[in-house]
């Protein structure tokens, strides 16, 4: 048939804006996987820099990439929820624009959810990597994403320093299921949770994954609540969302989530019980811990290289 393209088994979703320092990077890491039954669809969010240009170049050379541009900023959260939309897969991923892959990250992911029919999301193990790619801090991932029971699943992501699922691949149909990516304090958590109270989660015990921390990060800069909340929705500038309104919104995005979850009665109160004492932890000191803050490792004491494990980054290695 004219014009026919067969769907691809996993689709990556990448929205970007102003994305051209590291962009690059990005497409070499994932275009060179081993796992090749994928598209990739780049939704730019109108950005003003060389994204656009090197979005085109990558398109030309690789029929497995679909490039959108968006005709103004809309704003990352609803970029997040728009590449999704554009996903023909059964499987989907997102992926950011400045961080890395492994070239089997996306193969060992499918082969997981193929094995174990009940899991709906699976990641990897990662590290915080900086601006050059060099290991800042590795991750052991300490959630019981994987255990058979909800509120549990539920409880650990509510006290423990999370592990990027928000990136894994996941299992399209149940992301459908859920409420899409908001733009209040922490949506990101939120989001997860949700995710969560609908099936286990499967960590590849392998180091696969190399979050990029760096000071154009939209999170450094955005360092207060309402700035990084206008980056994920230009409509949340103005008074009408004050920074308390965020936080409401955030614990509120909780309460609904157990709300809308497929749930027993005993698993929808235990789910209850743990948000209140979450929410009474964050009063302690000490609360709300990041990843990336921790003290950063001796490079000279790791027993891998990021430039070995990643496609495109051959010529770095020293």
């Amino acid at each position: 048939m004219t014009g026919f393209r067969r769907i691809p088994r996993l689709s990556i979703g990448l929205p970007v804006y102003n994305g051209e320092e590291y962009l690059a990077e990005a497409l070499d890491a994932l275009l060179g996987q081993t796992y090749e039954d994928f598209e990739l669809v780049i939704s730019d969010n109108a950005s003003a820099d060389g994204t656009q240009g090197i979005c085109r170049r990558y398109a030309a050379r690789d029929s497995r990439i679909r490039y959108i541009r968006l005709p103004r900023n809309i704003g990352a959260a609803p970029n997040h929820n728009q590449v999704f939309t554009e996903c023909r897969g059964e499987l989907f991923k997102w992926a950011s624009h400045d961080d890395l892959y492994a070239r089997d990250l996306l193969r060992r992911c499918v082969e997981a959810l193929d094995e174990q029919p009940d899991m709906i999301l699976a990641h990897s193990g990662q590290a915080v990597i900086d601006g050059d790619g060099q290991v800042k801090v590795p991750y052991e991932y300490g959630l019981t994403t994987d255990s058979p029971h909800a509120p549990e699943r539920f409880r650990s992501l509510l006290f423990e320093p999370g592990g990027d699922d928000f990136y894994g691949v996941m299992r399209a149909d149940v992301l459908r299921r859920v409420k899409p990516h908001d733009s209040y304090h922490h949506a990101d958590r939120t989001f997860v949770a949700e995710i969560a109270l609908h099936g286990p989660f499967h960590q590849v015990p392998e180091l696969l994954y190399f979050r990029r921390d760096h000071p154009t990060r939209a999170e450094r800069a955005n360092p207060g609540k309402r700035s990084r909340c206008v980056n994920l929705d230009p409509r949340r500038a103005g008074p009408l969302h004050p920074t308390p309104r965020l936080l409401a919104e955030y614990v509120w995005g909780f309460v609904s989530t157990i709300r809308r979850a497929p749930l027993s009665p005993a698993d929808r109160r235990a789910c209850h019980r743990h948000l209140a004492a979450w929410m009474a932890s964050r009063v302690r000191p000490g609360a709300g811990e990041r990843v990336e803050d921790r003290a950063p490792v001796d490079p000279d004491r790791l027993a891998f290289s990021v430039d070995a494990l990643v496609a495109g980054r051959d010529g770095r290695r020293a």
